[in-house]
């Protein structure tokens, strides 16, 4: 099964009224649609707005797929975003919609959606209380089998057709603070292990970008009084591994410039990580006499 005009040969195909230029697609971007569960609801209003949101895929509870927009074309579906310093993601990503009620009202065992409907955790629907720094506390719905089956089944036709692919991430990744979805028991690194295998892009892009340190290269980190975060990749994405004293002195691994901004990866309380250069000063040692 292949891809002709950007369309995904087999799967059914009903085309959006928002379908921008042609793009080169690097990240996939999941979503949840924060909607009702009837099938098709959810693909019928993103098909067809007046808000101008669009997106390539919706799966649907039962592991239907729809496709929407050429994965070749831009689609509305990302908002503002930032992938590793790259704003507006719908210039370079493919997003997938999964039918999700998103983030809840707890009421007993139940959830209430922010459009007033009641879901009840039962034998069709598994709910469960969730709370992570990126989303908050909620109510918040599983994923089906039959949805997460599908879903990969389709990273896995992406990702053996477009060699441009590299990664996957939800929205809140690249709308942090904006965005909750997918939700916090949806099975993220499972689903980018399962397809991205054991090593990140992001830490391979790292690695590209960036040269060794001198083994004697120390800084100290410079806040002000403050923590300075230290990040698993050199981003301002939601990625903070630990937070390193003002005063503290850390050893210089790798020295990069991303984005315009030059930062440094440093170790810490037994982690590797990366912070921004304009926060750590150089230690410099008295000359020997």
């Amino acid at each position: 099964m292949t891809f002709i005009n950007g369309i995904l040969d087999g799967v059914a195909y009903r085309a959006a009224r928002h379908i921008g230029g042609e793009i080169t697609p690097t990240v996939v971007i999941l979503h949840d649609t924060a909607s009702s569960l009837k099938e098709g609801s959810a693909a019928n209003y993103l098909r067809d707005n007046d808000a101008k949101v669009s997106v390539q895929f919706v799966i649907e509870l039962s592991g239907h797929i729809e496709q929407q927009v050429p994965i070749n074309r831009r689609a509305n579906h990302a908002g503002a975003s930032s992938y590793h310093g790259r704003k507006g993601c719908n210039n370079f990503t493919i997003g997938i919609e999964l039918v999700n009620p998103g983030k809840m009202r707890a009421a007993g065992a139940n959830g209430v959606t922010w459009f007033g409907k009641t879901i009840h955790d039962d034998h069709l629907r598994n709910l469960d209380l969730a709370e992570t720094p990126e989303h908050g506390r909620g109510m918040w719905m599983h994923y089906p089998a039959e949805q997460l089956e599908a879903l990969l089944w389709l990273l896995r036709k992406l990702f053996a057709n477009v060699p441009t692919l590299m990664d996957i991430r939800p929205h809140w990744y690249v709308s942090p603070g904006r965005k909750v979805d997918t939700n916090p028991l949806f099975p993220l690194e499972q689903v980018r292990g399962h397809i991205l295998g054991r090593e990140d892009p992001a830490d391979d892009e790292a690695l590209a970008q960036s040269m060794d340190a001198s083994p004697d290269d120390l800084v100290i980190i410079a806040t002000n009084g403050d923590t300075l975060n230290m990040r698993r990749w050199p981003s301002f994405n939601p990625n903070i591994i630990a937070k390193i004293p003002d005063e503290t002195v850390v050893p210089v691994l790798r020295r990069g410039t991303f984005d315009g901004r030059v930062w440094l990866q440093v170790f810490y309380a037994g982690q590797e990580g990366w912070v921004v250069a304009n926060y750590a000063d150089a230690v410099t040692f008295p000359a020997a006499h």
